[in-house]
């Protein structure tokens, strides 16, 4: 298979061509490196390379070394597939890099993310050059298994509180033993039992309770990966052979005790970290549980209950009050009153009758419903909404790349310190303890009386354990898994973990008009036939046009024609002409039903009398739709779209609190700009085809300061949504749009857009809270170990409190309201 693997890099600060050409230049310096080409107008940068001579990883910290910022990559090779794996038997956060290291270099391998909160793997990889086993060979050759997805949580937990109780049940006797010698000098009954019995009373902690911990610490070592149970494993056994060398005649302190209680405090720590992470993943767990596992089949001869797993689209379920909806689908006969709250935070329930949609796992609470199966499995609502929170949790925001390059190098760099800390005191005693001498009198555990072999060991065994790379590693995952989780639970979807970041930063926000500022239901409120024609001819014509069109103006000019009892024709040609409205063609007689620039383009002149009619309506906030037979403008139809009923007091919030606030939309200017009056927006980019949105949102980027937000809910919003520093989809709109945007609002209300950017803003702070804690807890803890005035016992005990604390802050988040 061949080595040679090809990206395209995005890059943020690059500000002229010398930043690219220099950007060319490093990579190009850099061995493996085939070919590199930067592109400063699309902000990215080709490189192609032997995966076998450099690694992704190295190219990606050529270009940050640079001054600049890498914001993802993606592999050339063509459509990709992506697949999660489950993950058992990370301890820190080295086991996830070296698994996510090892991953990388695969070839067909775009993109590898290891979370170790989320225990998770997402890998991103070309299906015509690698398959899904060789993952699982990579995975199990690093030294850790695959397991179901969230399938270990249960088995983590009793596991880690089994090893806990095994460790505190021979550590307390050894604690209990020891207080006679370490206070009164005397050993009970004597000095050689004393010592015999710790050791044999250490043995099963470090060995059968610390056994995992010993294994992963083999293994890292094996891999020429350091991790954290390494620095554990070292200590520990380091403090336990003190007991041994006693007996074969070494003069030293008895230290074994030490290495029960490290390996102990250790244990603990893992137990509070594997419940507090399962805490931090309740979000998921808790939507899955929502699922129907059975459903009242009909069929011909009369209901069934079946697994859910057995039905099929099209089928028939019968749901009855206070029962799940089994299935997404489309109700067929009854009527019933649902709670969605599950779905869309509503807490009052929805009446649905025949032709209403229905989402599956929402409860019908009152009425007798059969409903169709539209979605089923993974594809309905439920699941797509599950997928969606796993790869939010899955993902990284750029503030944790500064994490991750610290826990990279963050245990080679305490070996290499645990390494000079105990030569300094070993070698040089009366100059290592310049600090600790004179605080023998007062912190009873200092005792500088001890020998230099003694005192090297004691402060080398402390620097190893109280470093914790952990509480630094798990600072961005914990905080990421419970925001996306609180997210889920207020209608709040974020698609890209990254957006939790970006969103803090945005100070425009560019509104699509149609089903995102209103609410997306055309009616007719006009009809202005010239003085020649009748407004039943004027409407007829129109929903003939207009009735092969899926477009929401055609819906409701056919349904006005319905409601009026007017017959509506079939075409005999039909065509739709790009955001200004269709061309029909009915007994050789054309009818083009659209805006001003269609009917310029199709007719040799506009009446001034419709247009006088025109601009009132326009006036009006109507958008006005203009009827011509051949080359004669017959009429005019006005189609009104009110606002949401959350828009005004949304919008007004989001100015109070210094955002830009921007409408683009593709309709005349006079509409557009009464609308943005009644909704209480400024500014209005009013006439954009539905293809120049991404244009005018690249523009806004370049001459606005900030980040952008745009906020659309329909196809023609998809590319202006991919363009935007941030995409935010109403739930209620088409699928495509939902599938550009980085956040999802399920309830298609504005006040979204307020919750997400507080959900942001409050995640964010859990995140830099955390990020502090860890970094501070870290440069003061590992100096007082180095300069021997903190007891190595209490060292795993601050380990383990310092990475609880990090997932206990994150779980804050769920009392946060938003």
């Amino acid at each position: 298979m061949s080595s040679i693997r090809e990206v395209s890099v995005d890059v943020e600060g690059m500000s002229c061509a010398s930043c690219a050409k220099g950007i060319e230049r490093s990579l190009g310096k850099v061995g493996g490196v085939m070919d590199v080409d930067v592109d400063l107008m699309s902000s990215s940068a080709y490189i192609c390379f032997d995966s076998n001579k450099v690694d992704l990883d190295d190219l990606l910290d050529t270009i940050e070394d640079g001054g600049y910022e890498v914001h993802g990559y993606k592999g050339v090779e063509g459509e990709l597939s992506s697949i999660q794996l489950g993950i058992e038997g990370m301890t820190c956060t080295s086991c996830a890099q070296k698994i996510e290291r090892e991953l990388n270099k695969l070839q067909g391998v775009s993109s590898a993310t290891v979370n170790f909160a989320a225990e998770t793997a997402v890998i991103e990889y070309s299906s015509e050059e690698i398959n899904e086993n060789r993952f699982k060979e990579v995975v199990e050759k690093t030294g850790y298994k695959v397991v179901e997805e969230g399938g270990s949580y249960t088995y983590n937990v009793e596991d880690s509180w089994r090893q806990m109780v095994i460790a505190w049940a021979f550590t307390l006797p050894i604690m209990v033993w020891m207080v006679p010698e370490m206070f009164y000098g005397v050993a009970w009954p004597n000095m050689e039992i004393y010592n015999a019995g710790i050791i044999l009373l250490t043995i099963p902690v470090l060995f059968f309770a610390g056994k995992k911990t010993i294994i992963q610490a083999s293994k890292s070592i094996l891999n020429l990966n350091p991790n954290m149970d390494l620095l554990i494993a070292i200590g520990s056994f380091a403090a336990f052979i003190t007991g041994p060398l006693i007996f074969l005649g070494a003069t030293v302190l008895n230290f074994t005790p030490i290495a029960s209680m490290i390996m102990a405090f250790h244990l603990t720590g893992r137990w509070i970290e594997a419940k507090a992470k399962g805490r931090a993943s309740e979000a998921i767990r808790g939507l899955m549980e929502l699922e129907p596992e059975t459903a009242n089949l009909i069929t011909d001869e009369g209901e069934e209950l079946v697994s859910i797993s057995r039905i099929n689209v099209g089928d028939k379920v019968a749901v009855r009050p206070g029962e799940k909806i089994p299935v997404d689908g489309v109700v067929v006969k009854g009527e019933g009153a649902v709670d969605e709250s599950m779905a869309t935070g509503e807490s009052m329930p929805i009446t649905k009758q025949p032709g209403d949609e229905v989402i599956g796992s929402t409860v019908n609470q009152d009425g007798y419903l059969e409903v169709e199966a539209t979605k089923i499995g993974e594809d309905t609502f439920l699941s797509q909404v599950i997928e969606m929170v796993k790869e939010a949790q899955s993902k990284k925001v750029p503030i944790q790349k500064f994490a991750d390059r610290v826990t990279r190098y963050f245990v080679p760099t305490i070996l290499a310190l645990a390494t000079i800390t105990f030569f300094l005191w070993w070698l040089a005693p009366q100059q290592a303890m310049f600090i600790a001498q004179p605080l023998d009198q007062y912190l009873f555990w200092v005792d500088t009386t001890m020998s230099p072999i003694m005192l090297a060991l004691y402060a080398a065994i402390a620097t190893l354990v109280i470093a914790c790379p952990c509480a630094l590693g798990l600072a961005t995952p914990t905080a990421l898994i419970v925001g996306s989780g609180k997210g889920a639970e207020n209608g709040i979807l974020i698609r890209k973990g990254e957006a939790i970041q970006t969103l803090k930063d945005v100070n425009t926000i560019l509104l699509d008009k149609t089903g995102t500022l209103t609410e997306g239901k055309m009616s007719v409120t006009d009809i202005k036939p010239t003085k020649q024609n009748t407004k039943q001819k004027l409407l007829s014509y129109a929903a003939t046009a207009e009735t092969r069109s899926e477009h929401t103006i055609a819906r409701a000019i056919t349904e006005k024609a319905k409601q009026q009892n007017i017959e509506i024709q079939e075409p005999d040609d039909f065509q739709v002409i790009k955001g200004k409205g269709v061309i029909a063609t009915k007994n050789n007689k054309k009818i083009t039903v659209g805006n001003r620039t269609l009917i310029k383009e199709q007719t040799d002149n506009q009446p001034q009398e419709t247009e006088e009619t025109l601009q009132k309506l326009e006036n009006q906030g109507k958008t006005g739709i203009l009827i011509a037979i051949d080359n004669e403008v017959i009429g005019v139809i006005a189609i009104y779209d009110k606002l949401k009923p959350d828009a005004k007091k949304t919008l007004q919030n989001l100015k109070q609190k210094g955002y830009k606030l921007k409408m683009i939309t593709g309709d005349n200017k006079r509409t557009a700009k009464a609308i943005a009056r009644e909704a209480g927006i400024n500014q209005v980019h009013a006439e954009v085809m539905p293809d120049e949105k991404a244009s005018e949102v690249q523009k806004l980027q370049k001459q606005t300061k900030g980040k952008i937000a745009m906020v659309g809910d329909g196809i023609n919003d998809a590319p202006a949504l991919a363009q935007a520093d941030i995409g935010i989809a109403i739930g209620t709109g088409t699928d495509i749009a939902i599938e550009s945007a980085d956040i999802v609002l399920i309830k298609g209300q504005l006040q979204g857009i307020q919750k997400a950017i507080k959900l942001s803003q409050k995640t964010f702070q859990k995140i830099k809270q955390n990020l502090w804690w860890a970094l501070g807890y870290n440069t003061t803890m590992i100096p007082l170990a180095i300069i021997g005035i903190l007891h190595p016992v209490f060292a795993p005990a601050a380990m383990a409190a310092s990475s609880a604390s990090v997932i206990l802050n994150s779980n804050r988040l769920k009392n946060k309201k938003i």
